[in-house]
C-alpha cells in the first residue's frame, strides 16, 4: 500500500508536457490557477480572469507621462508644429516641390519609433492625447473604437470593459501595417494632468486602468521633459499604482539636447532624487537621456552621451520579442504567489466570522485589523511580506463584500497551485531555453530600429570600422563639386572614406543618428561599409533634403541612382 502511494504521489508531481511555452502557460493557468482564483472571488478583488489573447499577443510597450513630454512624438516621431501655408499646400495637394518648409521656418514631419504617423494621434504643447490608443499592426489602416474592440476575442482587451463606457468612449485601437508592429503594440496614454487640471474628472478610474495594461505589457516607459521635473499628485498616484511592476519600467528624459550640459547634470540629480522619493525599490531606475525627434540637436555638446542612450534603449525595446514568453512566465508566476496569498487572507476572514448574531460589528473589527491578520499569515505560512496586496486598498475593498459568502481554506486547490510552480513552471522554463535556441533570434525591426542596426551610426560601431546601410536619391552633377571639395579633405584611400570619417562629417548636421543611421543607408550603395565620392555626395545630398523638411525615400528609385552604380544595385 505504501508503494502504491508513492506512485501515486509521484504521478501527481509528475510535470505536464507541453509542446509550446503559450500552450503550456494557457493550460496551467485554466486548470490550476484559475479554480483558485475564482473559488476566492480573486478577479473581484485584484485582476480579471486572463483570457487566450493575454498569453498569445506581441509584447507591448506602454508610455506614460505627463502631458507635452513626447509621449506621441516618440511613437511616431510626428513634428509639433505645421504652418498652414504648409498644411494649405498639402490639402491642395500640390507636387512635392512647391512644398518646401525650410528648417528654422516650418518644421517637418518625421517618424521616430514607427517612423510613420498612426490614425487617431494628435500632438502639441497643452494635454491633446485625451485617449488611450493601442497602435498594432493591420493590413488595413484605422481604427477600431473602444466598444467593438473589448468584443473582439483576437485581443487582448475584453476584460476592459469592466472600467464602463466613460473608459471605453476615451479607448481606441490604431491599426496599420508597419514593420515595427510586426513584432511588438504600443500603448499611448493620455498626458497626466498637473496644477488645477488636476481637478478636472475623467470619469473613470486612470490610474487602475494604468495599473490594468501594466500587468499586461512588457515594458513601461515613463517620459520627462527636461524643462518640468515636477511630479503631479496624479503623477504620484500612478507611479504608486505601477508598483510590483518595477522590473518593466524605463525612464526617458526628453528633450536633453535643449539644455546645457552642466545644467543637464543638475536636471538628472532633480529626477532621480524625485523618483526615489515615489518609486520604493533599493535599485535605481535605469533612465534613458536624449532627444528623440528627427530635429538637428540644438546642443550638440552630449551627441556621443545621446548616441549611446539611444542605442541602449533601442537594444532594450528590440529585445522585447526574445524575452516575451519569459516575462508571461514571470507574471504567471507573480499571479500565482498573489492568489495564494488572496487565499489564505479570505478564508481567515472567513473562519473568524460568528455563525449568526454580531457579523456587522466583527467585520469592521477584522477590517480594522486586517494588518495583524496579514502578520499571523506571514508567520503561519512563511510568506514573504512583499507578496501580500495593499492594505490600505484592501481593506477599502473589504468594506463593500459579503463575508459570509466568502470561502473556508480548501488545502487541495492550493496544493494543485503549489505543485504548478514545484514542477510544471520549471519545465516550461527548460522548453522556454529549447524556444529560443531552436529559433533565429528575434529583434524589432523596421521604422526608426533600421538606422541604428548598422553602419557608423549603430550599435556597437568602433571608430576603425566601416559598415554600410540601404536608401537615398541621387545628386544632380552641379552639386558633386561642392561635396567633392570635402570629400579629398577626408583622406580617401583607393578612392573612398571610411565609414569613421564619413561619420565626422555628417553629424555636423546635427541630425540625430536615427536619421544619419538612414542616410548612410541609402546612400552606402554597395554595401562595403565605405563611400566613393558619389556616395558622399549623395548622402550629403540627402542631409540637405532632411534639412529642408522632405522624407527620405523608403527604397531607392532606380532613375536616383549614380550611373556607376546602376550596375551593383542590379
Amino acid at each position: 500500500m505504501f508503494s502504491w502511494l508513492g506512485s501515486d504521489d509521484r504521478r501527481r508531481k509528475d510535470p505536464e508536457v507541453f509542446q509550446t511555452v503559450s500552450e503550456g502557460l494557457k493550460k496551467l493557468y485554466k486548470t490550476k490557477l484559475l479554480p483558485l482564483e475564482e473559488h476566492y472571488r480573486f478577479h473581484e478583488f485584484h485582476s480579471p480572469a486572463l483570457e487566450d489573447a493575454d498569453f498569445d499577443n506581441k509584447p507591448m510597450v506602454l508610455l506614460v507621462g505627463q502631458y507635452s513630454t513626447g509621449k506621441t512624438t516618440f511613437i511616431s516621431y510626428f513634428s509639433s508644429h505645421w504652418k498652414m501655408e504648409t498644411r494649405i499646400n498639402l490639402r491642395k495637394k500640390k507636387k512635392k516641390s512647391s512644398i518646401k518648409p525650410q528648417f528654422g521656418g516650418d518644421h517637418f514631419k518625421y517618424m521616430y519609433l514607427l517612423e510613420q504617423d498612426f490614425p487617431g494621434m494628435r500632438i502639441g504643447p497643452e494635454p491633446t492625447t485625451d485617449s488611450f490608443i493601442a497602435v498594432m499592426h493591420g493590413q488595413v489602416e484605422g481604427i477600431i473604437p473602444g466598444n467593438a474592440l473589448v468584443v473582439d476575442p483576437k485581443k487582448p482587451f475584453r476584460k476592459l470593459n469592466a472600467f464602463g463606457n466613460a473608459f471605453l468612449n476615451r479607448f481606441v485601437c490604431a491599426q496599420l501595417p508597419n514593420a515595427v508592429l510586426e513584432s511588438i503594440s504600443v500603448i499611448d496614454t493620455p498626458g497626466i494632468l498637473s496644477g488645477e487640471k488636476q481637478r478636472i474628472s475623467r470619469g473613470y478610474d486612470f490610474a487602475a486602468v494604468l495599473e490594468w495594461f501594466a500587468e499586461r505589457v512588457d515594458r513601461i516607459i515613463l517620459l520627462f521633459d527636461a524643462h518640468k521635473l515636477d511630479i503631479s499628485d496624479e503623477f504620484s498616484e500612478v507611479i504608486k499604482a505601477l508598483k510590483n511592476h518595477e522590473d518593466k519600467m524605463r525612464v526617458v528624459l526628453n528633450k536633453a539636447d535643449q539644455i546645457e550640459t552642466q545644467q543637464l547634470m543638475r536636471v538628472y540629480g532633480a529626477l532621480m532624487w524625485s523618483l526615489g522619493k515615489i518609486v520604493n525599490t533599493p535599485e535605481v531606475i535605469r533612465v534613458y537621456i536624449g532627444s528623440f525627434w528627427s530635429h538637428p540637436l540644438l546642443i550638440p555638446d552630449n551627441r556621443k552621451l545621446f548616441e549611446a542612450e539611444e542605442q541602449d534603449l533601442f537594444r532594450d525595446i528590440q529585445s522585447l520579442p526574445r524575452n516575451a514568453a519569459l516575462r508571461k512566465l514571470n507574471d504567471l508566476i507573480k499571479r500565482a504567489r498573489l492568489a495564494k496569498v488572496h487565499a489564505y487572507i479570505i478564508s481567515s476572514l472567513k473562519k473568524e466570522m460568528p455563525s449568526v448574531f454580531g457579523k456587522d460589528n466583527k467585520k469592521k473589527e477584522l477590517v480594522n485589523n486586517l494588518a495583524e491578520i496579514y502578520g499571523r499569515i506571514e508567520r503561519e505560512h512563511q510568506i514573504s511580506p512583499g507578496d501580500f496586496p495593499n492594505l490600505k486598498r484592501m481593506q477599502d475593498q473589504l468594506q463593500a463584500q459579503d463575508f459570509s459568502k466568502f470561502q473556508p481554506l480548501k488545502s487541495k486547490l492550493l496544493e494543485v497551485v503549489d505543485d504548478m510552480l514545484a514542477h510544471d513552471i520549471a519545465q516550461l522554463m527548460v522548453l522556454v531555453r529549447q524556444e529560443e535556441t531552436q529559433r533565429p533570434v528575434q529583434m524589432v525591426k523596421g521604422g526608426a530600429f533600421e538606422g541604428t542596426l548598422h553602419g557608423p551610426f549603430g550599435h556597437g560601431y568602433g571608430e576603425g570600422a566601416g559598415e554600410g546601410i540601404d536608401d537615398a536619391e541621387w545628386v544632380v552633377a552641379r552639386d558633386k563639386p561642392m561635396y567633392d571639395e570635402i570629400f579629398y579633405t577626408l583622406s580617401p584611400v583607393d578612392g573612398k572614406i571610411t565609414g569613421a570619417n564619413a561619420k565626422k562629417e555628417m553629424v555636423r548636421s546635427k541630425l540625430p543618428n536615427s536619421v544619419l543611421g538612414k542616410i548612410w543607408k541609402l546612400a552606402d550603395i554597395d554595401k562595403d561599409g565605405m563611400l566613393d565620392d558619389e556616395e558622399f555626395a549623395l548622402a550629403n545630398h540627402l542631409i540637405k533634403v532632411k534639412l529642408e523638411g522632405h522624407e527620405l525615400p523608403n527604397e531607392l528609385p532606380a532613375h536616383l541612382l549614380p550611373p556607376s552604380k546602376r550596375k551593383v544595385a542590379e
